[in-house]
């Protein structure tokens, strides 16, 4: 079973277009959660926003599409994902 947020291609990701690629649930549908996006976030509204769910997860959206979709995780992903950042293991990614 794939890790929560997650979804098991039919094919390598290599071979899928970007535009195909959908995940997680209607934004929508988590109501009574703030959402929150970086200080540093620019006005153009370009942004990612995450919000605390009640079950201990973490929503995460961009901004531009508020309706959805959001990917769903849980904190302990969240926090890993955050300290590999700030390790520096995606410095590459980003260029």
């Amino acid at each position: 079973m794939p890790p929560v947020g997650m979804l098991a291609y039919p094919k390598p990701i290599d071979e899928v277009q970007m535009s195909q690629i959908t995940n997680g649930v209607p934004a929508s549908r988590l109501r009574g959660v703030t959402w929150r996006k970086s200080r540093h976030s620019n006005p153009s509204g370009n942004c990612v926003e995450l919000a605390e769910l009640p079950a201990g997860g973490v929503a995460v959206r961009n901004s531009q599409q508020p309706s959805g979709p959001a990917l769903i995780y849980t904190g302990a992903e969240v926090a890993t994902f955050l300290q590999r950042v700030k390790d520096g293991e995606f410095d590459e990614i980003t260029g």
